[in-house]
């Protein structure tokens, strides 16, 4: 079983309910965590992953002036700021299908619905932190790699072929977070 040292990780919640904030970082704290700083929306959530430079962001979706798919995206610009490849969860009450994908092709790396459970949460982080998928960059996306799987007996439309597709290996996080003992 890997052990990862939630010591080491930086963490970013933004959300505008200060009881899932709370709720998020006593989660965080009992997993180990001990930096974990929280914004109260889309702008504030910006201003402190410039900031404080955190290795996983923690984002609701639905905020006061911009909402975290606005804020995935603005994180997701390559030049825009120091760490475009840094693991974004989204933390969300709105669990459709269609909003699933809506957060994948923004480039959130995981997506978490409420309510939430402990488990889920460390499942998340756990897999961001030791599953980190590649990422893609194309004239139209930038992000992790969509695709979980990949099965050469796939029958499906083949969307990058033809396309430009530069695949991008991000430095894992589990490196970080080995736990010494």
């Amino acid at each position: 079983m890997i052990r990862i040292d939630f010591n080491r990780l930086r963490f970013l919640v933004i959300d505008d309910n200060a009881h899932m904030r709370r709720i998020v970082r006593t989660l965080l704290h009992g997993f180990g965590a001990r930096e974990v700083y929280e914004a109260e929306d889309g702008a504030a959530g910006l201003e402190g992953f410039t900031h404080y430079m955190p290795d996983i962001v923690i984002t609701d979706w639905a905020m006061p002036i911009f909402d975290g798919l606005e804020l995935t995206s603005m994180i997701r610009q390559p030049g825009a700021n120091a760490n475009p490849y840094v693991a974004i969860i989204m933390l969300t009450g709105h669990s459709e299908k269609k909003r699933v994908l809506e957060a994948r092709d923004a480039g959130v790396t995981e997506f978490l619905a409420k309510p939430i459970s402990a488990k889920a949460l460390y499942q998340r982080i756990l897999n961001v932190v030791v599953n980190p998928r590649p990422f893609i960059k194309t004239k139209t996306f930038f992000g992790p790699c969509r695709r979980r799987n990949h099965h050469s007996s796939y029958v499906g439309p083949e969307r990058r072929k033809g396309e430009k597709a530069e695949m991008i290996k991000v430095q894992p996080l589990l490196d970080k977070t080995k736990s010494s003992s």
